[in-house]
């Protein structure tokens, strides 16, 4: 379970060594825009402390140091402390029930940070709108950050991308998805350069990939996940 012990925020904001550092050179040398939101320092003790995580770690880097980031022109959006429309990490997620969302693509797709097995450090789980399923991805945060700044998001995401999705992408809200029609978890929706596509509230568009999941006795995961529409 993802440590939730409470922290002072004086405590929190006397460390030092912060991670931002690195996560800022990482973001300097991505392939593919990144974008780092401004970050809402009240909120940010108040997510910190409910974690129990410092600036030392990646998370609390992204958390104190941004309101959230953008990758690859937005496709992915990484939570932080919220910034206008995009809430802050713990928006949607009970960090005591084992697990902390940390990212949704525009599809849809969710990204959660949650125990592997009983005494072993969190890994980041992928809950896919093509297939419907949880996929553990067997990287720690750090290293899935690191990842997907790097140049990941290209391949992660080969078999769902079409022609042209830059520009439909940047045409959103923060609260915006791209909802395809067939959707890509149907035989005829896989190529999504030939589907009907559409711009819908993000919190929508993730429910309707869950109810699906769950109308095919599908929803299996490391935890529930309480949607807000």
């Amino acid at each position: 379970m993802i440590s939730t012990r409470a922290r002072s925020g004086s405590t929190l904001g006397e460390v030092t060594d912060s991670a931002w550092d690195e996560i800022s050179q990482t973001i300097a040398a991505a392939p593919y825009p990144v974008t780092v939101l401004p970050p809402n320092p009240e909120r940010a003790k108040e997510c910190l402390a409910t974690l129990g995580v410092t600036t030392r770690s990646w998370l609390g880097g992204v958390i104190a140091h941004s309101g959230g980031l953008l990758v690859d022109h937005g496709w992915l959006r990484v939570f932080g402390s919220g910034s206008g429309e995009l809430p802050d990490v713990l928006f949607d997620t009970d960090p005591a029930g084992g697990g902390l969302v940390i990212a949704l693509d525009v599809l849809g797709g969710q990204f959660a940070w949650v125990p592997a097995e009983p005494g072993q450090p969190p890994t980041v789980h992928y809950f896919a709108p093509d297939d419907l399923a949880w996929q553990d991805l067997g990287r720690g945060y750090t290293d899935w950050l690191y990842s997907m700044l790097s140049g990941s998001t290209t391949q992660f995401y080969e078999n769902l991308r079409w022609p042209g999705w830059e520009e439909e992408v940047a045409r959103l809200t923060l609260v915006q998805g791209i909802h395809t029609f067939p959707p890509p978890s149907t035989t005829e929706g896989k190529d999504l350069a030939t589907v009907s596509r559409q711009a819908v509230p993000l919190a929508g568009l993730v429910e309707f990939h869950h109810d699906m999941a769950r109308q095919l006795g599908e929803h299996e995961g490391p935890f529930q996940i309480r949607i807000t529409p």
